[in-house]
């Protein structure tokens, strides 16, 4: 019936929808409750005709020009998620917009095949989107509904935007009220499901940066049931004062605590919420290096893990409280360079050698390279070498090569002018190169780094200066570089897929950071990890039969995996004791883990093997479709048996 409705005529669109507003079971059974209730008010509170419906409205330019004045940081922050949206949709025809409250169109980014189309209709900046005005549509029926919905072809209530496939969200202020509404309209044949899911996303991410820069003169308490997800889009967020008063929360915290609207807890003390004293949150606010601590919900009394953010540096609330709640050591030393590393091991020899090699040459402007497997704490060895330098006082920035599309890379490194490229900020970018200077560049998995822009950074790190996109001046930077990655680079080299000038540019010298199951510290390394996650200063014990399953576990995932057990374990564990009950099955139970993942490994290197176990999950996603991994990796099918066999890799049966 759906593709039978999208070829109707304007009388039998009239007719559909009045049978809709009639309740006609056919039609209910089509569309969804939502988009007949919305056209029962599009016909009945509004007096639309779904044919001949008024011309849509655009408002002044002058009033536009106020609205987006008024809306002058919200665009700021939606900017670059509009930005990464299109190009994750790019080639697909569809338009990125955000309108205001009101639904007035306050930015757009538009694929060049969906020009006319848009303009037909008139969405374009100003143009006014509320069912009031343009009947059924994702942008309308968005504000009314306040959740994120697809209004499909003839789903609109007026005919001339039943060509439309659109998907809209809303964005809500920190108090809970609508802010604005992202959406991505285009003439897809079918509503797909990916482009509301990343939809949801941008707007989600937009939600909390709005959140951050509302409330950043306020403590912001971020939570989740689980610890590996604060710091994400899931993650929730109670924004307090210094004496513990709650202002605001996101739609994430009031969902996990099982409440309606903010407005249940806004105004009430932060330690009624949640059992922990307001001196420990803003002990814990201001310390330089605290994990996620486990704590209990009062209300529920379900379980939570925390971080506790400070006022950003400078406003007035910080520079009023921080003195008064910050712990402060007893005696002023001056900074020691080995002072960084002291938590990076606890008697490992090989760390013990890296260690002395860094600090020996510490600041005489050589290149670093970390290699080592995924999650042994490279990205946390580099902070340390920038905190032991001279540089510390600097920025560190951080980018991850393999983390953002390729598209994204080159603007996101090398910064841009105004106008650079469609969708650009009218501000431009400085680029993390520029974000750097005069303190600390770390790349992170730069094997993965496209090979087009290798040139480009490789002739960064030898003239010492960086031309943004769209700029012609160089501009002179002084950067330390540390980059990262647990690819063999040897073996890209030889494959073509790396710079073999760029490797011996940035190797200046080399790290290799052993994994745990190597480390001759892993009793020292979990008993002060399990202190750490523990929180409040609780004494944690370990059963005897539990620390030596943890001591005998391989550990495929390092030092990352080790810190998911232990947050699990301190906040399963009864009496301040964790049991081998406690732990996860892999570990209570390894002989029924399969082995097909260590077999024929032995007398691999350690970076070898990571590839190894990084080329058998990508053939676990594909089923064992050796030609569909092969082309996702650019490879010929021989190429990839070649390495298969390498690796000790057999062809599942």
């Amino acid at each position: 019936m759906g593709a039978a409705i999208m070829r109707l005529s304007g009388s039998e669109h009239a007719a559909l929808v009045k049978a809709g507003i009639a309740g006609d079971a056919v039609v209910c059974e089509q569309f969804d409750a939502m988009t007949v209730a919305s056209w029962r008010r599009c016909f009945s509170g509004y007096g639309l005709d779904p044919i001949d419906a008024p011309d849509p409205v655009v408002v002044p330019r002058a009033d536009l020009r106020e609205r987006q004045e008024q809306s002058c940081r919200l665009l700021e922050i939606a900017r670059h998620e509009m930005s990464d949206l299109y190009q994750q949709l790019a080639g697909s025809g569809h338009a990125i917009i955000l309108t205001d409250r009101e639904g007035v169109l306050l930015n757009y980014i538009g694929d060049p095949i969906f020009t006319d189309t848009a303009a037909n209709v008139r969405l374009q900046t100003g143009a006014v989107w509320d069912e009031r005005t343009q009947g059924t549509n994702a942008i309308g029926t968005c504000l009314v509904e306040k959740k994120p919905l697809v209004v499909h072809k003839t789903a609109h209530y007026l005919l001339r935007n039943a060509r439309l496939t659109c998907a809209a969200a809303p964005i809500l202020d920190p108090h809970g009220n609508l802010l604005a509404i992202l959406d991505a309209s285009s003439e897809a044949e079918l509503a797909q499901k990916h482009t509301m899911v990343l939809l949801n996303m941008s707007a989600q991410m937009i939600e909390n940066r709005v959140f951050f820069c509302a409330m950043k003169e306020a403590y912001v308490f971020r939570c989740h049931s689980r610890a590996e997800f604060i710091g994400t889009l899931g993650e929730g967020l109670v924004a307090f004062t210094p004496d513990g008063r709650v202002l605001a929360a996101n739609r994430s915290a009031i969902f996990q605590m099982g409440l309606d609207a903010p407005q249940r807890i806004v105004g009430r003390e932060i330690q009624e919420l949640f059992a922990i004293s307001l001196p420990m949150l803003l002990e814990r606010a201001h310390s330089q290096s605290c994990p996620a601590f486990p704590i209990i919900e009062t209300r529920s009394e379900r379980r939570f893990f925390a971080k506790v953010q400070a006022p950003e540096k400078g406003t007035a609330r910080t520079r009023a409280t921080a003195s008064r709640h910050r712990p402060r050591p007893a005696i002023q030393k001056a900074p020691d360079s080995r002072a960084p590393f002291e938590r990076l091991h606890l008697g490992d020899p090989r760390m013990q050698r890296n260690i002395e090699t860094v600090t020996k040459v510490l600041g005489r402007d050589l290149p670093c390279l970390l290699l080592g497997e995924t999650g042994v704490g490279k990205d946390v060895f580099a902070r340390a070498m920038h905190q032991a330098s001279a540089r510390r006082d600097r920025p560190f920035v951080a980018l991850n090569c393999a983390s953002l599309p390729e598209s994204l890379i080159e603007s996101e490194l090398f910064g841009y002018r105004p106008g650079a490229f469609t969708g650009a900020s009218r501000d431009g970018s400085r680029g993390k190169i520029l974000q750097a200077d005069g303190g600390t560049l770390f790349l992170d998995e730069i094997g993965d780094m496209p090979i087009d822009l290798q040139a480009r950074l490789l002739q960064v790190l030898e003239d010492r200066r960086v031309v943004p996109l769209g700029g012609e001046t160089p501009i002179p930077v002084s950067i330390q570089l540390i980059s990262a990655t647990h690819r063999d680079v040897r073996a890209l080299i030889a494959e073509g897929r790396f710079r073999e000038d760029l490797y011996y540019r940035i190797n200046g010298i080399s790290i290799q950071i052993p994994p745990l199951r190597d480390r001759r510290d892993r009793r020292e390394l979990i008993l002060a990890l399990t202190r750490e996650e523990s929180g409040d200063g609780i004494e944690i014990e370990w059963e005897a039969e539990a620390l030596e399953r943890m001591l005998a576990y391989p550990w495929p995932g390092n030092l990352r995996q080790l810190r998911n057990i232990l947050r699990a374990a301190t906040a399963l564990c009864e009496d301040q004791r964790i049991r081998t009950r406690d732990l996860p099955e892999e570990i209570r139970y390894p002989e029924r883990a399969p082995d097909r993942h260590d077999r024929s490994a032995r007398g691999l290197g350690t970076l070898a093997i990571a590839e190894r176990e990084a080329l058998l999950e990508l053939l676990e996603d594909a089923r064992w479709n050796v030609s569909r991994v092969a082309k996702n990796l650019g490879l010929s099918r021989n190429t990839l048996y070649r390495r298969m066999k390498r690796y000790g890799i057999e062809p599942a049966r």
